[in-house]
């Protein structure tokens, strides 16, 4: 589904992602961890055509990815990001910003899709006419990933979808995340910090650090600490001994 070969990006003339290569199946879940500045939410910023400015081969489905995308990939490629406050407008009703992928991608029969999307996410009929700040940090990422999941994309791009939640909430979002993959047969990359996180959520992980990535495990292998490089079992030290979400 997704492969990414070399890819090198530099801000100010400083790289910041430096020659990484992965690929993930059509239906997979992986996972890019590494600590703040290793250039792992810059790769999915790029691949979801959100920083123009990379080398190196970037495919979907097969087919090469520009620099800039069309409207075909922003609706089989959608983004959750890490602030459900920041990335949903203050000013529109919950009705208004799921309406919304619906006008840019000329999608009909908006009423029963916007029901649907809110009873998926676990939100009652009764917030949709709401505003962000009358919802709770954990309502406001369902809300999120319903706009997310509207256009009926084939591929979710999650950066740190759980970090600025309580918690209590953060089981409840993977775990939604994961049911919704189940269900649709989606292709996730998410972005984390956290190994206990990424090891709930993805089948494959890849480690960043200082812009490279340094190893690729699998979830299983993570657990059973059959690990490879010195910065991988520095991360697990400092992750896994925090409790793995339920």
């Amino acid at each position: 589904m997704i492969e990414i070969a070399d890819l090198r990006i530099a801000f100010a003339g400083q790289d910041v992602v430096k020659g990484v290569t992965f690929q993930v199946a059509n239906g997979e879940s992986f996972g890019l961890v590494g600590e703040s500045g290793s250039g792992k939410s810059t790769i999915l910023r790029a691949l979801a055509g959100l920083n123009h400015a990379w080398r190196g081969r970037m495919t979907f489905g097969g087919l090469a990815l520009d620099a800039r995308r069309g409207r075909n990939f922003y609706r089989q490629v959608q983004m959750v990001f890490q602030d459900p406050y920041g990335s949903l407008h203050p000013r529109q009703t919950i009705d208004r910003i799921l309406h919304e992928p619906l006008l840019v991608h000329r999608i009909d029969r908006a009423e029963q899709r916007i029901s649907q999307a809110l009873n998926e996410v676990g939100l009652p009929a009764a917030l949709r006419f709401r505003y962000p700040h009358q919802l709770s940090g954990g309502q406001r990422q369902r809300v999120a990933i319903a706009r997310a999941l509207i256009a009926e994309p084939e591929v979710l791009l999650l950066d740190e979808p759980t970090s600025a939640l309580d918690v209590s909430v953060q089981a409840e979002i993977l775990n939604l995340l994961s049911d919704l993959r189940a269900e649709r047969k989606l292709t996730y990359i998410m972005v984390t910090h956290n190994l206990a996180v990424v090891a709930h959520l993805c089948q494959r992980i890849g480690v960043m650090q200082h812009g490279k990535m340094v190893e690729q495990l699998s979830a299983d292998d993570l657990r059973a600490r059959r690990i490879q490089h010195p910065h991988t079992a520095q991360l697990f030290d400092l992750s896994m001994t925090l409790e793995e979400p339920a």
